[in-house]
């Protein structure tokens, strides 16, 4: 197995400066202030170039990077926010019990909690590619036109296939057992998602397919990133031995109708 590593010279620190260069491009920030000391709430703009997955309308973003939390807030629920962040410390705005504070005074506004995410970077001291059994395949975007399938709806969505750019398959003969795709969701960071057949699990392969892909990106002059919930701890598990670390935590607010159509609709 060769190090693929050794013809990227991207480092840890210009990684970062891109993640959070984006992330002030998603939210109106200036990328400075994630690393501040104390927490900084500016009002919300969703930027041109912001990450494709960014929906309007969003009343309230929460960022952090693990120094504070930067929060952005439309007019009608700036004084709330404010008052949130400077109530509880920055890393307990993320906690369920002190939600609950924040959504009884956004909830007459018609907003409440929406999405909860962990996002990892690739550390380039612990990226490497890593071992499989099963041959790898890289695919290109034309290579997945035929590969929208259920099994693999962690790895490609149907829903915006023009944003899949790349992939890589591990194979079984010529049965794929295993795909990790990518979205383009911005100029420079390209997202990871994988999917590993049930009877080949715990094999290792999608740890292998994530550095993989990861490493295909950098290549491409692009930052792989990775995003989890909390709770699906299978997936945390495998960012980290592929050698992505948790680098930034996001929690949303969004109209009510909205988090209500996104559950089918609420009777």
């Amino acid at each position: 197995m060769t190090d693929n590593t050794n013809n990227i010279s991207m480092t840890n620190e210009e990684i970062m400066r891109i993640a959070a260069t984006q992330s002030a491009e998603d939210i109106g920030c200036k990328s400075g202030d994630f690393f501040k000391d104390e927490n900084v709430v500016v009002p919300f703009e969703l930027g041109e170039n912001a990450k494709k997955y960014y929906m309007l309308p969003i009343g309230c973003n929460f960022i952090s990077y693990g120094n504070n939390v930067v929060a952005v807030a439309t007019k009608e629920c700036q004084d709330i926010v404010n008052e949130y962040v400077n109530k509880f410390e920055f890393y307990h705005c993320f906690e369920t019990p002190n939600m609950r504070w924040l959504n009884k005074r956004l909830e007459p506004l018609g907003l409440n909690v929406c999405f909860m995410a962990e996002y990892y970077l690739p550390d380039m001291k612990l990226f490497k590619e890593l071992p499989c059994q099963y041959e790898m395949r890289v695919l290109e975007q034309a290579d997945l036109k035929n590969l929208y399938l259920p099994q693999w709806s962690n790895a490609l969505c149907s829903d915006r296939k023009e944003r899949d750019v790349l992939g890589v398959g591990a194979y079984d003969g010529e049965k794929l057992v295993g795909l990790a795709g990518c979205s383009a969701d911005a100029d420079e960071m390209w997202q990871i998602g994988v999917d590993v057949l049930q009877d080949y699990r715990r094999k290792g392969i999608a740890s292998a397919l994530t550095a993989k892909l990861g490493l295909e990106i950098m290549k491409r002059g692009k930052v792989p990133f990775y995003c989890t919930a909390w709770s699906n701890l299978r997936s945390v598990r495998n960012a980290v031995k592929s050698g992505f670390l948790p680098v930034w935590v996001e929690m949303t607010i969004k109209p009510v109708e909205s988090i209500d159509e996104m559950n089918g609709g609420i009777k």
